[in-house]
């Protein structure tokens, strides 16, 4: 958290708020968190855009502010007790919150990547023409990593994090430990269509707000995906899936809390 949909929630409830306005002063005390974030003041905000689980400024003067939320950053447009940076503007000021402060910022030439290096290997957007089904499937083809370890990789597909690779998967039963090489053309396909339908639905509903409620839109109302979840942080449930019968169970792949059906998504 937060992943593609939290993020791009976040950018466009921020964008109307940011575009075309000069950010007059970034207040912060952690300079290695929040890295040459002076050279944004002064310079006014020219678009925009989402990569991945990153929201990135143009600014003049070839400047880019690039943000990362990640675990548990996000904006509130009133003071808040984990505010960890502020953003004044002209006649406004927005704070950027991060509870367990693993969020950062840079300020870098435009295009200049070289402290983010991530964003130079990331896959295509799961919503946009560029992920197409055979460059999808030539990813997975190449590793034989665990499917759900790919898809937090970010290489094959960009935004993807533990719930939504958990909620396609069980969308297209298929097992999390699968070696991702050993799926066939059908299961590819499923899956393929199961991401983007999950990434649509999720951003459409502005995200997913757990039980710690650390994720929240910037106006403060929380997301609502998590009423849609079918995997998820349902340990124990029955599975939704007519017919199955079977309850979801969680493990660990690759680190991270992993839900899914032994019975509809066998290995």
């Amino acid at each position: 958290m937060p992943e593609l949909p939290e993020v791009e929630t976040t950018r466009r409830i921020l964008e109307p708020h940011l575009l075309g306005r000069t950010l007059v002063r970034l207040t912060h005390s952690d300079p290695a968190r929040y890295q040459h974030t002076a050279l944004a003041e002064g310079r006014r905000v020219l678009s925009t855009r989402r990569r991945g689980k990153f929201i990135l400024l143009e600014l003049e003067g070839e400047t880019e502010a690039i943000i990362h939320l990640g675990m548990t950053g996000g904006f509130r447009f009133a003071p808040h007790r984990h505010t960890r940076l502020r953003v004044e503007l002209e006649g406004e000021t927005l704070y950027y919150t991060d509870p367990r402060r693993f969020g950062k910022w840079w300020v870098v030439p435009k295009g200049d990547y070289r402290a983010i290096p991530l964003l130079t290997r990331m896959g295509p957007e799961p919503l946009s023409a560029a992920f197409t089904l055979p460059a999808f499937q030539q990813a997975l083809g190449r590793t034989g990593r665990r499917i759900k370890e790919v898809l937090l990789g970010q290489e094959a597909v960009a935004g993807v994090g533990n719930i939504y690779a958990d909620e396609a998967l069980w969308l297209s039963r298929i097992h999390p430990e699968r070696p991702a090489n050993t799926l066939e053309a059908g299961e590819a396909k499923r899956l393929h269509k199961a991401i983007q339908q999950v990434m649509a639905q999720a951003v459409q509903v502005g995200g997913s707000t757990l039980s710690d409620a650390t994720y929240q839109q910037p106006n403060g109302e929380p997301g609502y995906f998590q009423l849609q979840h079918h995997a998820y942080d349902r340990t124990g449930q029955p599975c939704d899936r007519r017919g199955c019968g079977g309850r979801i169970l969680k493990t660990v792949v690759g680190g991270r809390g992993t839900h899914f059906c032994p019975v509809c998504q066998r290995v």
